[in-house]
């Protein structure tokens, strides 16, 4: 029995943390509300974030950071990706050199526009990084439906080390030493899942979508590539894998919140009613500088962005984005000569 650490008792931290005690890992979870602490310990219920689930007795909960962390061969941080520099910041003390961080966060670091394994790489130096991402929900982990995720380092021991401690019969784990492009497609398919669904909040329908996803990967390829990804990544699990399940799923928080903003509610008043953290509107706001900076086409993005920060009517933003000028589907291949 290995011990393992999930920082961070969300849905996602939650649904992670019964899945290594599923594998029989010696599992503790930390946050750092002593009244969450306390409901989970006394009742094993998390009714916040995870109400139908029971939690088993020898699941530890803890708001002692060093006690969850030491001797875990694993550390997850299951936190908001805003917070990710902050824990690791905290977590630094207690960490040892080789303690695997696992980051199941998808967004990228307002101010800066850095991946999350850059952010760590910044406060943890020392310390493997593993990016954990796919198609999934906590709802549905929690309760063992068949999912697929992928592991992302640059040195393979790691992500196989991640692969092998959550590897189970319902949940199956690949390799990927793409970890850029992995971190972009989980940070970026936000972004598209938040328009899909403003388009479902606007009365629009499949053919819409449809639209909306497929070239949403597009743009989703043309800003790894150019961020050093490989594009081949933006096909997996990390991409368009990621991007189905978020545009599609009432579980998506970004989805629905989109959904509120194209019937007409305001940012306020749609945060207040989701009463989650909804990464694709920090994501749109980065992504949206990071393109401008790189001369990258995000048009879509840009649309996004127009509707969220600048207060422009969401039918207005999907017309403007219908009447562009015309383009080719393949408008790379063109660029570099290749269409003849």
């Amino acid at each position: 029995m290995k011990k393992m650490c999930v920082i961070g008792a969300g849905s996602w931290g939650s649904a992670l943390a019964l899945s290594l005690h599923k594998n029989n890992h010696k599992v503790f979870m930390w946050t750092r509300d002593n009244e969450q602490v306390k409901e989970i310990n006394d009742t094993r219920k998390n009714s916040r974030f995870l109400p139908d689930v029971v939690f088993p007795e020898d699941l530890i909960v803890s708001n002692d950071l060093e006690e969850v962390i030491k001797d875990s061969e694993i550390v997850v941080l299951a936190v908001p990706s805003q917070a990710v520099r902050s824990v690791c910041k905290q977590i630094k003390p207690f960490l040892r050199d080789e303690q695997v961080l696992v980051d199941v966060a998808k967004g990228l670091e307002k101010g800066t526009g850095l991946r999350l394994s850059d952010v760590a790489k910044e406060e943890l130096p020392n310390s493997p990084y593993v990016a954990l991402s796919g198609p999934s929900h906590a709802e549905e982990v929690s309760k063992y439906m068949p999912t697929t995720l992928v592991a992302a380092c640059e040195e393979i021991k790691y992500a196989q080390e991640v692969q092998d401690a959550f590897m189970s019969p319902y949940l199956r784990v690949y390799t990927n030493p793409d970890i850029i492009g992995v971190e972009l497609g989980g940070a970026l398919k936000n972004i598209i899942a938040f328009g899909a669904g403003m388009c479902d909040g606007l009365g629009y329908g499949d053919n819409t979508k449809a639209a909306l996803m497929t070239r949403g990967i597009a743009e989703i390829g043309r800003l790894g590539v150019a961020m050093g990804a490989n594009v081949n990544t933006f096909t997996g699990l990390a991409g368009i894998g990621d991007l189905i399940v978020t545009c599609t799923s009432m579980h998506s928080r970004n989805r629905r919140a989109g959904i509120l903003m194209g019937q007409g509610k305001s940012l306020q008043e749609t945060l207040d009613e989701v009463q989650m953290v909804v990464e694709g509107i920090t994501a749109t706001e980065v992504a949206y500088k990071v393109s401008r900076d790189l001369n990258i086409d995000m048009p879509i993005t840009e649309a996004i962005y127009s509707v969220l920060y600048e207060g422009a009517n969401p039918n207005k933003a999907v017309l403007e984005l219908m009447t562009r000028s015309k383009k080719h589907e393949m408008e790379e291949i063109v660029n570099n000569g290749l269409f003849k």
